[in-house]
């Protein structure tokens, strides 16, 4: 189980005359975070950089993140981002800092702090509802034991997403992550190991995950 955002929030920062404007959207895909930032950048058409970071799914084992710096000092402003997201455990969370140059030039270790913490600030006023991480998985299984599938995946709290019917029957089932063993050992036991459970096919994970920053859009 993990927090995410139930609404959009937002927090403007003063640091040395510069505006840090933190934006925070919950997303669950790179597309939905990107689109954010366009908007953003329509918004507030004069500013100097759009830095963000975003992270998918469960923060100790997300799915994908990635960040990106918008031409300030390597290191200063993305990963920072993503850092907070990070330890504050913001699952499911896109943060865009729209910055405005007041004149004063801040240093790294001074980009590095106003980056930070105006996303942390944000985080701090925003409101969060739970989620429980979930998989999908494949149960093959013949016409006779299909009541007892059945009859479990509602046990375990499961849904099924796709049903087809052939030779055998094959039900495409999300339920809770933490059910999943649970679900495998309780239909092996009742079938006599007739039914059989695979993962469903898993997109790769962003080669980007909490080290690389995007350079996409700069």
């Amino acid at each position: 189980m993990y927090q995410t955002l139930s609404a959009p929030a937002s927090y403007r920062l003063e640091e040395k005359r510069s505006e840090f404007i933190c934006h925070l959207f919950p997303v669950n895909s790179r597309e939905a975070a990107l689109e954010y930032l366009a908007k953003l950048k329509l918004e507030f058409p004069d500013a100097r950089h759009y830095c963000w970071a975003y992270l998918i799914g469960d923060p100790k084992q997300p799915k994908t993140a990635a960040f990106n710096d918008d031409g300030e000092p390597a290191g200063t402003a993305g990963k920072p981002i993503l850092h907070v997201l990070t330890q504050r455990g913001a699952g499911d969370c896109c943060a865009i800092v729209v910055r405005y140059f007041g004149g004063i030039k801040l240093g790294a270790g001074g980009l590095v702090r106003a980056y930070g913490q105006s996303v942390s600030r944000a985080l701090d006023i925003a409101i969060w509802q739970e989620v429980i991480p979930k998989r999908t998985v494949i149960i093959i299984t013949s016409y006779e034991d299909e009541p007892h599938a059945r009859h479990f995946i509602m046990h375990f709290e499961g849904e099924v997403l796709v049903q087809r019917y052939s030779e055998r029957v094959e039900l495409s089932v999300e339920l809770p992550s933490k059910y999943v063993t649970l679900l495998k050992d309780a239909l092996t036991e009742k079938t006599g190991g007739r039914c059989r459970i695979q993962e469903a096919n898993i997109k790769n994970q962003d080669p980007n995950i909490n080290t690389t920053p995007d350079e996409t859009s700069q």
